[in-house]
Parts: C-alpha cells; sequence; structure tokens
C-alpha cells in the first residue's frame, strides 16, 4: 500500500497541509481522485447518510456533484491530535431547481498509518442564499490557502 503524505502523527504545518489537499481533492469534484485518499473499507457518516468503503463513497460524491452544480469548497483546520483532525468548512452550490445554498460544517477525521482516511464523520447545516450573497467562487486561490473561513 502506497503512503498519502501527510502521515501522522500530526504537526501543525503537516495537519494544515492535509486539510489543504482534501479542500483541493473535493474541489475538482472527481469522485475517483477524492476517494483515493479514503482506505479501501473507510467509514463515513455524512449527515444521515452511513457509507462504507471507496465504492460507496464514489457512488455517494458522483450523485453529489450531479445535484450540488457549481460546487465550491472551503476548508478549515479546527484541531488535531495523533492521527485525527477536525475540521470545519463552508461550501456554495447551486441545486438542479437553480437555488444557491451555503452549506456550514464540521469534520471529524481519522487517518491509519499510510495516512489514508479510515473515519470521517460530517455534521452539516445548510442554508438558501441569494447568488448576490456568494463569496465562495471556483477554487481557493494560492494566495488565499491558509487563510481562515469566515465567521459568519
Amino acid at each position: 500500500m502506497a503512503d498519502r503524505p501527510p502521515l501522522p502523527p500530526f504537526t501543525p504545518t503537516t495537519a494544515a497541509q492535509k486539510v489543504q489537499a482534501a479542500e483541493d481533492a473535493w474541489n475538482t469534484r472527481d469522485p475517483q481522485r477524492v476517494a483515493l485518499a479514503y482506505s479501501e473499507d473507510s467509514v463515513w457518516r455524512n449527515r444521515d447518510t452511513f457509507l462504507t468503503g471507496r465504492a460507496e463513497i464514489v457512488a455517494f460524491l458522483s450523485a453529489k456533484w450531479a445535484r450540488e452544480r457549481e460546487y465550491a469548497l472551503r476548508k478549515d483546520l479546527w484541531a488535531f491530535d495523533g492521527n485525527r483532525i477536525a475540521v470545519r468548512f463552508q461550501y456554495e452550490c447551486l441545486d438542479t431547481d437553480g437555488r444557491w445554498w451555503r452549506a456550514y460544517g464540521n469534520e471529524l477525521w481519522e487517518f491509519d498509518a499510510h495516512g489514508l482516511m479510515t473515519r470521517r464523520e460530517a455534521s452539516i447545516n445548510d442554508v438558501p442564499i441569494e447568488e448576490g450573497e456568494r463569496r465562495i467562487h471556483g477554487p481557493r486561490p494560492e494566495a488565499e490557502k491558509g487563510h481562515v473561513l469566515p465567521p459568519e
């Protein structure tokens, strides 16, 4: 099995790198690419959906991004310890009915020794927004990497 650096135990620098790598991957909206960051038997809770394994992750993400168009995400390192990272995030998307949404959430991640995520717990709340209220437009520009998310 190939390693997926950075590897635990995490430092402030490597935890931030892991979070940015996840944000960058999710912003590709490529389920196959994103799933490679998770172990073959990774366990997820995403809102009220429970998944196990890469195949279920790929199917879930494919359906997600079919209905969440123009998806753009920002993640922010909240805390870390050993092989675990806590993240807060916001993303915006356009639904299939033409309505804009901003999602606010928290994730808890656990990694194996190879740097693959074995567990992901996500709690997410959605807020309808007007197009003019959008503040996330595509992947994060290089100059904004490392910036903290807005508080609201």
